[in-house]
């Protein structure tokens, strides 16, 4: 398995996307997983009589997409969730296709931690906007005196 990118490969606006169409399937099984069964998600009858009209998706399995790109694209494998703050603006539907953008915003190379702007889009629209931390692992000795 490759590894992804060490904390010293990393600079302050880089930026990386992850995008997939949400499907019903996807909802069905993220509802499996996850034990969240709200008739929002899965009854189409009870979810138009909501605010949203129709059914829609679990706002973590939007957000599970910003795993997917810091966890396969930037930094990538070897890289550890810390924490991740979330702000959820509207609504994906099954269907839609979701870009989530991870982009760099600090390094504190001291404690090995990454701060990311993360955000979800549906076409042009922001639909979840946050902050993750991340922690990095630093380049391995001899490859680092190898990189000097």
């Amino acid at each position: 398995m490759e590894h992804g990118l060490y904390l010293e490969d990393l600079k302050p606006g880089m930026s990386a996307v992850f995008g997939k169409t949400i499907t019903d399937a996807d909802i069905l099984m993220f509802a499996g997983v996850s034990g969240d069964t709200n008739p929002v998600h899965l009854n189409e009858e009870f979810a138009g009589g909501t605010v949203f009209k129709g059914r829609i998706a679990h706002g973590l399995l939007t957000a599970s997409l910003i795993s997917t790109a810091i966890g396969t694209k930037l930094p990538g494998p070897g890289a550890v969730y810390i924490s991740q703050t979330m702000r959820f603006l509207a609504p994906v539907r099954a269907g839609e296709t979701v870009r989530a953008i991870v982009t760099v915003k600090s390094i504190d190379l001291e404690r090995r931690r990454v701060t990311m702007d993360t955000v979800c889009k549906v076409g042009g629209k922001d639909v979840l906007t946050g902050e993750a931390v991340i922690m990095v692992p630093r380049r391995p000795q001899q490859e680092q005196a190898a990189a000097e």
